[in-house]
């Protein structure tokens, strides 16, 4: 099968755009996955100073777990648009908690993560899962529904 060649680069930027859409949902949702693995379980490094959050512990075992299922709801693409909410949320909610009180700017507070996840969940949330996606999968898998019986009488009645 011969590559497809594309006449401008804006036509092959725009090809790739699905590609790129997947690629981003997978790597964000991987990363904040992988915080919240670290605190909920104290792998990967734990959390600051290692180990795991104590169990039920507010905010911050609460947070990481938004961020294991949220990061892996959304890496997998299932119910991503409403899982990249919630995590974007989450975020926004920590830097006003957490970085915001110690100075104006994320630079200056620490809180660079915490906007950086905040900014890119919401657009993923505003772009939704992309064609490569569980959600997708599923959506395309699901077998249409039968007419309601109800709304095709209504329908013959008002035109026959």
């Amino acid at each position: 099968m011969p590559a497809r060649i594309h006449a401008t680069p804006a036509q092959a930027v725009e090809a790739a755009r699905p590609i790129v859409l997947t690629a981003f949902r997978v790597v964000v949702g991987l990363l904040f996955a992988c915080h919240g693995v670290a605190s909920v379980f104290g792998v990967l490094g734990g959390t600051k100073g290692g180990g795991s959050l104590p169990l039920g512990q507010w905010p911050g075992w609460w947070a990481a777990l938004i961020q294991l299922v949220g990061g892996a709801l959304v890496l997998l693409g299932v119910g991503t648009r409403y899982a990249a909410l919630l995590c974007s949320g989450s975020m926004a909610y920590a830097y006003f908690t957490v970085h915001q009180e110690h100075a104006l700017l994320p630079l200056q507070n620490g809180g660079e993560p915490s906007v950086m996840f905040c900014w890119a969940f919401l657009a993923i949330a505003v772009l939704g899962s992309g064609p490569y996606s569980l959600d997708r999968l599923l959506r395309t898998r699901q077998p249409q529904a039968a007419p309601d019986p109800v709304e095709a009488t209504a329908a013959q009645s008002t035109t026959g």
